[in-house]
């Protein structure tokens, strides 16, 4: 903290004294005792028949005194100045409404905007506005599809490799275009979420769409209920001990099963398919 600190004296009922000004006093026990001190400083000098001279002064927290820091004797020096006589303004309501209509939308209607045709919360919301770009991108990935999924992977994934490696959104090696085709794959179903994770850390790192890399990787989610079936089995088989402690009532276990599928896979089963193949075979 700091503090100026102004300090003048009179007798009872006269006119205000000649002030000075005590600049850049750090705590409120020193603008205690720089007040305590100046006071008895102005009250010597006038008892003395002496008169304040009009200065800026400085505290001296060691001694607790103040001393002189520069000469103010004129009023204007302190930048006192009257306050000017401004004509009135008057606008024509139709320039007004014209400048109105140039305006963008502000942030404000942004975040209630994403909110009302997006359904995003407000915290959701407030983020995305936060910068106009980050905005710009996520509008531009969640056009024609699932918003709170584009939402998701903009301030997730996407966020997390920005901040990683440093870089503005405007130079993000993954384009809205791109981000929303990914955003596509995992709604039809060609990759699992676990998988475009990986996808995109690919895109990231090399600028290519994520069909080309589905495709050149053999990162396609494996959809064919045959040979997630055959996984289950195994999984089953070599899990005999799992097996009595999900029969048992221990449902956690079943995690332990999808595991052992998506491993077998490579990550590649589709989980809602795995989850009910489980159940299935387990519960019969």
């Amino acid at each position: 903290m700091r503090a100026d600190v102004n300090v003048s004296v009179r007798h009872p009922g006269d006119d205000l004294g000649t002030r000075c000004e005590i600049k850049n006093v750090n705590s409120i026990r020193f603008v205690r005792q720089a007040i305590e001190y100046e006071a008895r400083r102005q009250i010597e000098i006038i008892e003395d028949g002496g008169e304040i001279d009009q200065e800026t002064r400085l505290f001296d927290p060691d001694k607790g005194e103040t001393r002189s820091m520069r000469s103010k004797e004129e009023a204007h020096d302190y930048r006192y100045f009257p306050d000017p006589d401004l004509l009135p303004l008057e606008f024509e309501q139709s320039w007004v409404d014209a400048i109105r209509e140039t305006l963008p939308e502000l942030p404000d209607q942004k975040k209630h905007r994403f909110m009302e045709d997006y359904g995003l919360s407000a915290i959701d919301a407030g983020t995305l506005v936060a910068e106009r770009e980050t905005a710009l991108f996520f509008e531009q990935v969640a056009e024609g599809r699932d918003a709170r999924v584009a939402a998701n992977w903009v301030m997730g994934e996407l966020f997390g490799a920005l901040n990683r490696t440093d870089t503005e959104i405007g130079n993000s090696p993954v384009n809205a275009g791109q981000l929303g085709k990914l955003v596509d794959l995992i709604g039809d179903g060609t990759v699992s979420n676990r998988l475009a994770k990986d996808v995109f850390e690919i895109m990231f790192e090399t600028g290519d769409d994520p069909e080309k890399i589905v495709e050149e990787r053999g990162l396609k989610q494996v959809t064919d209920t045959g040979a997630i079936e055959a996984a289950v089995d195994e999984a089953i088989a070599n899990g005999t001990a799992q097996v009595e402690q999900y029969k048992g009532g221990n449902e956690k276990v079943l995690g332990w099963f999808v595991g052992q599928v998506m491993k077998a896979t490579q990550g590649k089963a589709n989980p809602q398919a795995v989850n009910e193949l489980l159940r299935k075979k387990l519960d019969g």
